[in-house]
């Protein structure tokens, strides 16, 4: 009794660790999914709904990674996604136990989990799911005339968009002056905001368990 105490002790953690990962992993996710559906069938690609001066509800789409970047092949690039959130689990379930490293830590892990397999969601299933209309109409899902793309092939849906403020540019500026600019330019989803705070605390506040955590790999390794 004494003994299996003793391994209880441990390691106390483990299992409710485990289960923290997938709970926010999972959430992010369907949240994520769930917005990028009712998007999708609710806006013609290219409307613009302005919930307030600052913050807007603008469906676009994308072919690459978050915020539209687009620099590598379509397949490739979702196929690498996968691979990343498999790493990423491995990682998580190898080190989530490690003495010294914090809860925060995980929630900074599930949260790159989730933003990473929710676009997957949406490069794999959404060219079949969804056609593909001319704006104003909108898409349906399992339409008659088919998706719009094969599978691993599929449009990521993006929709947030805050235009905190803008202005142009003095002519006399170097290289952009008279050029117009605005902050903040980019249009993203739940899922590239999930990442984006996962890496963020992973910088700001977990980097010393990110060090632990790869010196106990290293560890095992030798």
């Amino acid at each position: 009794m004494i003994i299996l105490e003793a391994k209880d002790v441990s390691c106390p953690s483990r299992l409710s660790a485990g289960w923290m990962v997938v709970l926010i992993a999972v959430a992010v996710v369907l949240f994520d999914q769930i917005v990028k559906i009712w998007v999708k069938t609710s806006f013609y690609l290219g409307e613009d709904l302005p919930i307030t001066s600052w913050w807007h509800l603008k469906f676009i789409e994308n072919n690459g990674m978050a915020f539209g970047l687009e620099l590598w092949n379509k397949l490739f690039l979702t196929l690498g996604r996968i691979a990343a959130v498999a790493l990423f689990i491995w990682f998580v379930v190898r080190v989530k136990c490690v003495e010294g490293i914090r809860r925060g830590f995980l929630v900074a892990m599930a949260l790159i989990i989730a933003g990473a397999a929710g676009n997957i969601f949406d490069c794999v299933f959404y060219g079949v799911v969804f056609n593909d209309p001319m704006p104003p109409e909108l898409a349906q899902a399992f339409a008659p005339g088919g998706g719009y793309a094969g599978w691993f092939e599929g449009r990521v849906v993006d929709m947030l968009y805050f235009p905190l403020f803008d202005f142009r540019w003095p002519e006399w500026v170097p290289f952009v002056g008279g050029q117009h600019f605005e902050f903040f330019q980019y249009i993203f989803n739940v899922a590239d905001s999930a990442i984006c705070i996962g890496v963020a605390l992973l910088i700001f506040f977990y980097s010393r368990d990110f060090s632990l955590a790869f010196a106990s790999l290293e560890k095992k390794k030798g």
